[in-house]
């Protein structure tokens, strides 16, 4: 029997499938929909805990295959683990390491038992299997854990998806025996949630989320979206996707995307969510606002001493410095540009699912979205 969260489903909206919900882990409570930022090695780039904390994030990600490359999940596991590690007290994801491991397909074997792959930082072999995985993420000690899956490429034939919704179901089924056979290894309750494969075709992600529905998981993951399809296609198979999973478990999209993706696949009954979005176009200069997006390198900005990065913003960046002085820092190449445009995008990212969880709760999600998105689409300034 599959260990479960005290999953509780709120409300949710009649105009669509919006939902909110409530579930907690042994370091925070979730209220969703929630944004979870990514923090690859055990940091969300740029920000710090207490940074995080101040946004509102109650759970964040760290990467499975970065974490076992470097420091090495003994090293993490000897500190006590993630939290103890990187000292946040919230909430903790941590990935499998699958969409990594099989980006590199070019320099990795796959076979039934797992994937032998190369580092990409000093060429070192190393193989993930089912078990071994297991054994990663629970060394690292994150709250919510997913289990090894094949995602296979955008442009994947039909066969070959088949294969890796044959694989993910398999390796689903050795990830929870294992799980199981390990139990707590940092003294409270790790949540194993399984992934859904099939590409964009529907009769492949309907049998992949059937059989992992009927193994009972705490938790669903909708993976390999967000790899090359079209926005409408990725909608829709979420959409179709989470009409098949569990109405009283976390449904939760991999590594989507944009506001205004949030919001359709929120509209499509999906609760969390988590992209490096928001850190990355940071760095690049962009910041997401509720007109578009801004890119701070624009000449415009180089004397717009009278409007913050987005004026409905009360974040720290947006309360206090002009546009033009963060492009002054951005061009000037100073760190502080990118910590402020980060903490805005977070902020940003998180006050969006918060206003979504509001609406929905009080069943206006519907219409909010239509205005907000219309907003969000705007050309970049």
């Amino acid at each position: 029997m599959s260990q479960n969260l005290s999953f509780r489903l709120i409300s949710t909206d009649s105009s669509c499938s919006a939902r909110a919900a409530e579930f907690s882990t042994a370091h925070s409570t979730i209220q969703t929909p929630v944004f979870m930022p990514v923090g690859t090695q055990a940091t969300v780039k740029s920000m710090s805990p207490l940074e995080l904390k101040q946004c509102g994030c109650p759970v964040i990600l760290a990467n499975t295959y970065h974490l076992h490359l470097r420091p090495g999940e003994d090293i993490v596991k000897e500190a006590g683990g993630l939290h103890k590690f990187e000292s946040w007290d919230g909430s903790i994801l941590t990935d499998s390491g699958g969409f990594q491991v099989f980006s590199l397909r070019d320099i990795s074997k796959i076979t039934d038992d797992g994937v032998e792959f190369r580092s990409h930082i000093d060429g070192s072999r190393h193989f993930f299997s089912p078990e071994r995985v297991m054994e990663i993420e629970h060394d690292l000690g994150a709250d919510i854990i997913m289990v090894f899956d094949e995602c296979p490429p955008s442009n994947a034939e039909s066969a070959k998806i088949k294969q890796a919704v044959d694989r993910t179901l398999a390796w689903a089924k050795r990830c929870q025996e294992h799980h199981h056979k390990i139990g707590f290894s940092h003294g409270y309750g790790q949540y194993l949630f399984a992934i859904v494969q099939g590409g964009v075709v529907e009769q492949l992600r309907e049998r992949c989320a059937r059989e992992l529905a009927a193994m009972d998981f705490p938790g669903y993951a909708v993976g390999g979206l967000a790899v090359g399809e079209s926005s409408d296609m990725m909608y829709k198979t979420a959409q179709f996707t989470a009409r098949h999973l569990p109405v009283d478990k976390p449904r939760y999209l991999m590594g989507v995307g944009t506001p205004v993706d949030i919001l359709e696949c929120i509209s499509a009954g999906i609760d969390m969510f988590d992209c490096v979005l928001p850190t990355r176009n940071a760095r690049n200069g962009s910041a997401f606002t509720s007109k578009g997006k801004v890119n701070i390198r624009n000449a415009a900005c180089t004397r717009d001493f009278s409007h913050p990065l987005d004026d409905n913003c009360n974040c720290y960046a947006c309360a206090n410095f002009s546009r033009a002085y963060i492009r002054h820092l951005y061009m000037a190449g100073e760190i502080l540009a990118i910590r402020l445009m980060t903490l805005h995008n977070i902020h940003f990212y998180m006050e969006l699912v918060r206003n979504a969880r509001r609406h929905i709760l009080d069943n206006t999600f519907g219409a909010w979205k239509r205005e907000a998105t219309a907003q969000m689409s705007q050309v970049s300034h």
